[in-house]
């Protein structure tokens, strides 16, 4: 990961075009997957082996008209772009995101009875997290990882419906909040874990696809309540750079069946009190 693999991601993004993609001819017999590098050379308007220089690694200054060629002949969309100017421009490091959550947050989070919310470090971890999060899967509540969890813990696939399309989506928003941030240990150790257990990660982390924003409906198999389709949304909160992430649901079955989620979370505070 990080700015040391421009070659990689130039590499991974080559292979996912076809010549007609990009109104190139697709010949009689190709050898390698995808567009040659002297295609995307051509496309770009820089030569062959300036180009094989980027993927080897041995320049590495692209300017921004090279970067800006470059997106456009790989078909990059706007997420992508960017990611692709964040691992090629050396920068200093930022600092490392606190561990500690706003109590003011926490207060925010814990005032919402019907919607799931917890609060993650960049690495994945949940810092803080409300009572329906934590009632609607115990890889949401305080300590656990759910990045981590969704590749590694079998019960995340029986918890997703969808767990296909959830980790698709998952793995580009990852590769996007980490561009940039390749010092942090928590998250090389993070990457290194998924990469080393989950055949699935390996996969979708080599495509090198990126996705600023994820948001939408992720559907739910709860072991107490049933299936639950959610509205979910993730930000990033700009002076921690901590991840919030929510689930709600629309007005109909799903939000009866976690609203009754929800009373039965208050009911055991309750009781545990």
């Amino acid at each position: 990961m990080g700015k040391a693999n421009l070659g990689e991601h130039l590499r991974a993004r080559r292979a996912q075009l076809q010549p007609d993609q990009v109104g190139l001819p697709a010949g009689a017999r190709r050898r390698v997957r995808g567009l040659r590098r002297e295609e995307v050379a051509l496309l770009a308007g820089i030569s062959p082996e300036y180009y094989l220089r980027l993927e080897q690694g041995r320049d590495m200054h692209p300017s921004d008209h090279v970067l800006s060629t470059l997106a456009e002949a790989l078909r990059l969309d706007a997420d992508a772009t960017a990611y692709l100017y964040t691992i090629a421009r050396p920068r200093a490091s930022k600092r490392l995101s606190s561990e500690t959550v706003s109590p003011h947050v926490v207060s925010l989070i814990n005032g919402w009875p019907n919607t799931a919310a917890y609060i993650q470090s960049r690495a994945f971890t949940v810092l803080a997290a409300n009572r329906l999060s934590a009632a609607l899967s115990t890889h949401f509540d305080v300590g656990a990882n759910p990045m981590k969890a969704a590749f590694l813990e079998h019960d995340m696939r029986e918890l997703y419906r969808d767990w296909e399309s959830m980790t698709a989506r998952a793995v580009p928003f990852l590769r996007s909040l980490v561009a940039g941030h390749d010092d942090d240990p928590d998250v090389v150790a993070l990457i290194g874990e998924l990469s080393m257990g989950s055949e699935r990660f390996r996969t979708l982390w080599a495509r090198h696809d990126v996705k600023a924003r994820d948001e939408g409906i992720t559907k739910f198999q709860h072991p107490q309540i049933g299936p639950l389709n959610l509205r979910y949304q993730k930000f990033i909160l700009p002076e921690s750079e901590h991840l919030l992430v929510t689930y709600h649901a629309d007005p109909g079955p799903s939000d009866d069946a976690f609203r009754m989620l929800a009373d039965l979370a208050t009911d055991a505070t309750t009781t545990e009190h």
